[in-house]
C-alpha cells in the first residue's frame, strides 16, 4: 500500500509583544515569502492573513516534517526576512510559542474565509479574545499567566 497523507493545520503566532508593526503595504509580500520556505519543506501555505500584530496560516504539511521544526523554520526566516529587507525601524521579532490547530478538509474553504476576513473580524474581536477562543474550542489546556508574552517595562 501506498503512503498517503492530508495533514492540515491553522498556526498563529504574534509579533513581540504583539507590537503593531507587520505594514498592510507589505503583508502580502511577506505571506509569499512563507509560501516559498513551505514549499521548501514539501508542504504548501493554502491561505495566510492576519493583521499588523499576527499572522495566520493554513498549511497542509509533509509528515517528513514535525510541526514544532516547521514553525520554527518559518518564524526563523520570515524574521530574518523582514529584517534583511529593512521592512521596520529596529530589530523585528516574533513572539515565543504559536498555536498549531488540527483542520479538518471539510473546514479548509471556511477557514480560508475567516484567514481572508481577519481585518473585518479584528474590527469586533481582540487577538487574545480570539487566541482563547481557538484554545478553547481544540479543549487544549493552558495556564493563563503563560499564553501570552507581556512586555516588562522598567
Amino acid at each position: 500500500m501506498s503512503t498517503h497523507h492530508g495533514i492540515l493545520l491553522h498556526v498563529v503566532f504574534s509579533t513581540k509583544f504583539r507590537k503593531p508593526c507587520l505594514g498592510d503595504a507589505w503583508r502580502d509580500e511577506l505571506f509569499a515569502y512563507i509560501g516559498g520556505i513551505v514549499k521548501e519543506h514539501k508542504s504548501t501555505l493554502l491561505k495566510a492573513g492576519g493583521i499588523e500584530d499576527h499572522i495566520h496560516l493554513l498549511l497542509r504539511i509533509h509528515p517528513e516534517f514535525a510541526i514544532s521544526k516547521t514553525v520554527q523554520l518559518l518564524k526563523a526566516n520570515s524574521s530574518k526576512w523582514i529584517n534583511e529587507q529593512r521592512k521596520l525601524t529596529g530589530k523585528f521579532e516574533w513572539q515565543r510559542g504559536y498555536g498549531a490547530f488540527s483542520v479538518s478538509q471539510s473546514m479548509v474553504d471556511a477557514v480560508k474565509k475567516y484567514l481572508a476576513n481577519q481585518r473585518e473580524h479584528h474590527q469586533k474581536h481582540t487577538f487574545e479574545t480570539e487566541y482563547l477562543g481557538f484554545l478553547a474550542k481544540h479543549a487544549i489546556e493552558y495556564d493563563p499567566q503563560y499564553v501570552f508574552e507581556l512586555e516588562i517595562v522598567t
